[in-house]
């Protein structure tokens, strides 16, 4: 046992015996007058708790307030003691613990408040009021700290960079009492596909995704509470790498002498891909330049992976029937797709106009 706790306990029993005297000597000086013998007061004339201490919820950093409520006190004593650690706070008056964060008021000799400020998880625990009758009298008051959630950034995933097809895993670790509920959700708010199933939310600490694809492309919150608030939360991007895949709406185009006409190709990728036009033989189609002039505008939109693009070829001639092939590459390869431009004559045009 170390010096400190022997002097603890020392003090202890000493404030035992003074919170006890006077009762021992109260038992004494009474003399039941008709037989001689000694006696005590009776249970009427003792003090007695008013009301039951109230259990106190609070949050961690706030300050906690127990209430212990005595009537016809007289000369004897209250005290409050710490149960779990038998440790003496307060003997009437004075207080006797060491502990800055406690303190000690009361009011006409029969109300007795504990103040605890600041308080910590620590401080979680039965609290006992006590007056030194014989037996002794007390009544126990519960204060319990809650702490707000807060995640553990160094046992949490960070934003991730993976390929398609493969298996990922997103941990999110929390703190807080009590324990805090974790889920995941799309920050787009967007259902998640998830083991089969097309899911808002998906509760636990971990998300589990069988072979990836680019349909679980984006931010991912995990939120974490615990009824204190506030609940908290953690972006997580997720990229998903692939390489480039190209579709076309139209692959045959028909125009006459003279007409503007749009060829459209949509492309995915993931790094973003370079795209761009090229002709029959080959030659890159660049929008405004020194030898296209104004033939050509080339246009592209972008969202998220998806890139839609069309190239516009104004008045067209009989030299601009052909082939034209829209492409696209990325980090992780490059595809590309032949849309054919055929002339038609007037007369067809009045026919479609039909």
């Amino acid at each position: 046992m170390s010096l400190i706790r022997i002097i603890v306990s020392a003090i202890y029993v000493v404030a035992q015996v003074l919170l006890v005297r006077p009762s021992l000597v109260e038992g004494r000086q009474t003399r039941n007058l008709l037989t001689g013998t000694l006696g005590h007061h009776h249970d009427t004339d003792l003090p007695r708790f008013a009301e039951e201490i109230q259990n106190v919820t609070v949050s961690v950093g706030r300050d906690a307030l127990l209430a212990c409520v005595v009537d016809n006190l007289r000369h004897y004593k209250v005290a409050w003691v710490r149960v779990d650690t038998q440790t003496i706070l307060s003997i009437h008056q004075n207080v006797i613990t060491q502990n800055p964060r406690i303190s000690l008021t009361y009011n006409d000799h029969r109300s007795w408040y504990l103040h605890i400020k600041d308080v910590q998880e620590v401080d979680r625990g039965w609290y006992m009021c006590q007056v030194n009758t014989d037996p002794m009298k007390s009544r126990q008051g519960y204060v319990q700290v809650v702490v707000p959630p807060s995640i553990i950034t160094k046992e949490t995933s960070t934003d991730m960079v993976v390929r398609e097809a493969s298996n990922v895993t997103l941990t999110c670790k929390a703190t807080g009492y009590p324990e805090p509920y974790v889920m995941w959700r799309r920050e787009d708010g967007k259902n998640i596909n998830y083991n089969g199933e097309s899911v808002n939310v998906v509760d636990g600490e971990v998300l589990h995704i069988v072979k990836i694809s680019r349909l679980h492309m984006g931010a991912y919150l995990c939120i974490a509470s615990n009824g204190v608030p506030p609940s908290v939360s953690k972006r997580v991007s997720l990229r998903v790498q692939f390489p480039p895949m190209l579709s076309i709406p139209n692959q045959l185009e028909g125009a006459y002498i003279g007409q503007d006409v749009t060829l459209e190709c949509h492309t995915e990728a993931y790094p973003n891909s370079i795209n761009y036009w090229t002709t029959e033989r080959g030659d890159m189609i660049v929008s405004g330049n020194s030898v296209s002039g104004d033939k050509y505008e080339a246009i592209s939109t972008d969202s998220g992976y998806n890139k839609y693009m069309m190239l516009k070829i104004r008045n067209v001639g009989p030299k601009d029937f052909g082939s034209y092939k829209c492409v696209a590459q990325n980090s992780l390869g490059g595809t590309d797709g032949v849309i054919k431009l055929d002339g038609k004559s007037r007369n067809d045009n009045k026919k479609d106009n039909l």
